[in-house]
């Protein structure tokens, strides 16, 4: 189950509350993947600086919500106010593989990257899947610079060997503020169209919804009905649409769009495929917008869909476990193995993390897979983690085997606990119990005096 975001944000800070956003009160299945697409971050360069060096407060944002839910942040990009965020199960790491991204910029003829596109693609189970967040030009008489746009950054190619180009993945995700407008129609007769929810009248003339059926290289891509009133462009913090002096006719410039190549393939050859060669079928669920928030002058939109595949992967690079019963008052053991085409390295690790990490540099501490080593057979390797490295207090942790040459988390330990520190804990305790006793008797003194 993959959840799509796609929302220009307007340079505003997050809202206090996501949970319809993300469907977190959803009372089905949860989530595997969170694929979030923002722009108009607020790029000033104050801000853009900061956030090169730190994560931005989208970003940190998403992983506050997330993490404690189970979900680790993939990978992001960033390109000026573009922004792409991706999060998944723990359970679905060591399947994820070969993630890399790209930015393109097509503002200012390519020179600027207040437009153009990012883009995250990977590995899953095997299948290749690519997701791309773009913002395209604006205004109604740019229709055919939104077209050459998209295809430029469509061309664009990914740094690496054996990895496919945009349009050779198996599925292809494009979604983002495409800025396409309802063509002919005065402003009047579209917001009448919407008050009535006659919105079929509205689709003939949507410009996206027009260029479908001229353009060869739009047709592979399919999109849910528009069951949603028109996301752009709204007063600030209402339902209301735009009653500024520029009184903006309102559109559906938040679009989600998708593309599964065996589909296309299909569609260029007679006959059926057969149900073993389709390896992986994208089903949308839900496609709606969310009026009730209002940071913006757009709502967000969101696609919830079903990929069905046939895993091509189904054993992890790296199997790991902790060794007996881990507590901080003694020196670890981690056991690992690996399958034999596991391309390893010296700078390979493993990392302690808490339940709750939000991405793969967020570890209490790591041991290196060689220097550390302390034991090794055909089957099996230790790795040494030294007590003085484990948190007092213990709790509930996970091991994960960074892979350096595949830039990754490639295997994953069931959670476990950590035993605390019985001697410390007891040392603070007491040391409480005295400062308690201090205060007390330092009340006491004020109170008789």
């Amino acid at each position: 189950r993959l959840h799509l975001v796609t929302w220009n944000v307007g340079t505003a800070s997050p809202p206090p509350d996501v949970t319809s956003l993300l469907q977190l009160d959803s009372l089905g299945p949860s989530m595997d993947m969170y694929v979030i697409g923002l722009q108009e971050v607020n790029s000033r360069i104050t801000n853009f600086l900061s956030d090169l060096a730190f994560d931005d407060p989208w970003s940190i944002f998403f992983m506050t919500v997330l993490s404690p839910l189970g979900y680790m942040k993939l990978s992001s990009v960033r390109m000026q106010g573009l922004l792409l965020l991706i999060f998944v199960k723990h359970v679905h790491l060591p399947f994820i593989r070969d993630i890399h991204t790209h930015y393109t910029r097509t503002g200012l003829y390519g020179y600027w990257g207040n437009k153009g596109g990012v883009t995250i693609r990977m590995s899953f189970y095997g299948h290749t899947i690519c997701f791309m967040n773009c913002h395209l030009p604006a205004h109604m008489e740019n229709t055919e610079q939104r077209l050459d746009d998209f295809e430029k950054i469509l061309e664009m190619q990914f740094e690496g060997e054996n990895i496919p180009s945009t349009l050779d993945h198996d599925v292809l995700f494009w979604f983002g503020d495409l800025n396409f407008r309802i063509a002919d129609y005065g402003i009047h007769f579209v917001r009448e169209s919407i008050n009535n929810k006659r919105y079929s009248l509205l689709w003939e003339k949507d410009q996206l919804n027009m260029a479908k059926k001229k353009e060869a290289f739009l047709q592979e891509f399919i999109e849910g009905p528009l069951q949603f009133k028109p996301t752009y462009k709204f007063d600030l913090y209402s339902d209301v649409y735009d009653t500024s002096e520029k009184k903006r006719k309102p559109a559906w410039t938040d679009r989600i769009l998708w593309r599964v190549k065996n589909l296309c393939q299909h569609a260029a050859k007679e006959g059926q495929f057969s149900e073993e060669e389709r390896t992986i079928s994208v089903t949308l669920n839900n496609y709606i917008s969310h009026m009730s928030y209002g940071i913006s002058d757009h709502k967000p939109v969101t696609g919830t869909f079903g990929l069905e595949l046939k895993p091509l992967l189904s054993d992890p690079l790296v199997t790991l476990n902790p060794e007996g019963e881990w507590s901080a008052e003694h020196d670890v053991l981690i056991n690992y193995s690996a399958v034999p085409e596991f391309p390893s390295s010296a700078w390979d690790w493993i990392g302690l993390f808490k339940v709750t990490f939000r991405h793969a540099n967020d570890y209490v501490t790591y041991a290196w897979v060689e220097d550390d080593e302390i034991s090794s057979n055909k089957d099996s390797k230790q790795v040494y983690m030294s007590a003085a490295e484990i948190p007092d207090i213990g709790g509930e942790f996970v091991l994960c085997y960074y892979s350096n040459n595949l830039q990754s988390i490639v295997g994953i330990s069931q959670p476990f606990q950590i035993q605390p520190n019985r001697t410390l804990i007891g040392r603070d305790l007491t040391k409480e119990e005295n400062s308690w006793t201090q205060k007390t008797d330092n009340l006491e003194s004020r109170e008789e005096f």
